[in-house]
């Protein structure tokens, strides 16, 4: 039989670490804030968490239900997420189930229904949602977790408080890497925790799973072993391909595009990367106007490339522009 020792070694950095109490939440302070507020005074109402995937949303409301139900959390929270079947009948018969089920709670406390991924839910799903929210409303509070709010039908959006999160900066991020990195006595390079932070681009969820991958596919963390694990186009190619653009050697920086493009990966791929590499690009080499021309027209390309329009004579016309940017600046013409 394992012990608990070795099954906890077994678990994923992601769960083993994953916050259990309001004020262990990283990041997103104003929400947090509005949380622990609601955790105090007990004074819940309906609730929709809305941002990117990896930022805590589902944790959040987690922590919120046990802070909130102590010792009663196993029996007054509904966890249903996107992967179950939440079509009406599930709202019609678990949800409503649930709803009614009579749990001895401490006193002005109510049971909580978590729906993760709650933007994925049909229209009619939602309707009948509505109807729920309201007859038990003395009895069931309801928390949705979703990446667009505007998913959610505007009469359950004016039922519930929006809680809005965003994506973690790079600093959250390497504050709560370093903590799992030293309790799990991971062997690493700073370089390595950067290219994990970089990998991640501000979702939590991202970087430990990097993190675990990288440590127990090579045992070391450095910046060459993460970029093998998460399969992402190099920042150093993107960095010389920008360094080349801004000296005017298109067919230079070409060559690096093209380089990336035959790798196998994709222009999606290639042009997020871009962006993340000129945002942080050193301002004595890029001045900033230089950096805003140059994020206008990946903005362009990206826009194109959302279109379908993927092709890798796009990305040659994104280093044209990106060097005629450069010349148009160096002769004093503003566009």
């Amino acid at each position: 039989m394992a012990t608990a020792a070795s099954k906890n070694s077994t678990l994923p950095w992601v769960e083993k670490y994953r916050p259990t109490k309001i004020d262990e939440i990283v990041g997103n302070a104003d929400a947090v804030e509005r949380l622990a507020a609601m955790a105090a005074t007990g004074n819940v109402p309906n609730l929709i968490f809305s941002g990117p995937p990896g930022i805590g949303k589902t944790t959040s409301i987690l922590c919120l239900a046990h802070t909130l139900l102590g010792p009663a959390y196993k029996d007054a929270v509904l966890e249903l997420n996107a992967s179950d079947d939440r079509g009406i009948d599930v709202v019609r018969n678990k949800i409503k189930m649930f709803a009614q089920k009579k749990v001895t709670l401490p006193p002005g406390r109510h049971k909580i229904v978590l729906l993760d991924e709650a933007d994925s839910m049909t229209s009619a799903a939602q309707q009948a949602m509505r109807r729920t929210m309201e007859i038990y409303s003395n009895t069931t509070r309801f928390a949705l977790a979703c990446n667009a709010s505007e998913k959610i039908i505007e009469p359950i959006q004016s039922r519930c408080a929006i809680v809005r999160f965003t994506r973690l900066s790079d600093q959250e991020v390497l504050e709560r890497v370093m903590k799992v990195v030293e309790k799990e006595e991971v062997p690493y390079v700073p370089d390595g925790l950067e290219a994990v932070v970089f990998t991640a681009d501000g979702d939590m969820r991202q970087a430990l799973n990097n993190l675990q991958a990288t440590h127990s596919g090579f045992g070391y963390v450095n910046q060459e072993n993460v970029f093998k694990v998460c399969d992402q186009p190099h920042p150093q190619v993107i960095s010389d391909m920008l360094t080349h653009c801004l000296r005017g050697n298109v067919d230079d920086a070409y060559d690096r595009i093209k380089f990336l493009y035959a790798a196998g990966f994709s222009a999606m791929d290639i042009i997020g990367t871009v962006y993340r590499v000129t945002k942080n690009f050193n301002s004595e080499a890029m001045p900033e106007f230089v950096k805003l021309e140059f994020i206008r027209e990946i903005g362009f390309m990206h826009m194109r490339v959302g279109d379908g329009v993927n092709s890798l004579l796009q990305m040659a016309g994104l280093c044209a522009k990106l060097c005629k940017v450069v010349e148009c600046a160096k002769a004093g013409i503003l566009r």
